[in-house]
């Protein structure tokens, strides 16, 4: 792929994250204030939390996508499919008495811990990778003549 073409990739990954950020902090102040005043506000108010402790995280990681866009966009894919999964499973719950699938919470679930494990991979990549590239330590025996 072109310089071009991964930096539109990167642009569409960072507007995701910010459009996501922007609608799941929106909806989770908004799940919060329903549990608040009704409903079954367990399930309301762990659906608002996944939403609000991840808006944050997206506006993050759209910062970051630009530098690291393979580890940023899978994270941020993620994030986004995962909080939509489980948080939505879990608002329609509690609205309907029935989810969205069987499996949906799970799944999501499942789709933000590994989103999280994907930017900790990032962390290990900047920690033992990205230095060799500026001329630091790379976690290698220097005369090692595996490269």
């Amino acid at each position: 792929m072109s310089p071009r073409g991964s930096g539109t990739v990167r642009s569409l990954a960072a507007a995701l994250a910010r459009l996501f950020a922007g609608l799941f902090g929106a909806g989770g102040v908004a799940g919060a204030a329903i549990a608040a005043h009704g409903g079954d506000i367990r399930l309301v108010a762990i659906a608002a939390a996944m939403a609000l402790f991840h808006a944050p995280a997206l506006l993050a990681l759209s910062l970051r996508a630009p530098a690291v866009p393979r580890t940023s966009g899978a994270a941020i894919v993620l994030m986004i499919v995962g909080v939509l999964l489980f948080s939505g499973d879990l608002a329609v719950l509690a609205v309907t008495g029935s989810g969205l699938f069987s499996g949906a919470a799970p799944t999501g679930g499942s789709a933000m811990i590994l989103a999280w494990l994907v930017v900790a991979g990032g962390g290990l990549f900047d920690v033992f990778v990205q230095p060799s590239r500026e001329g630091g330590r790379t976690g290698r025996h220097e005369d090692s003549p595996i490269a």
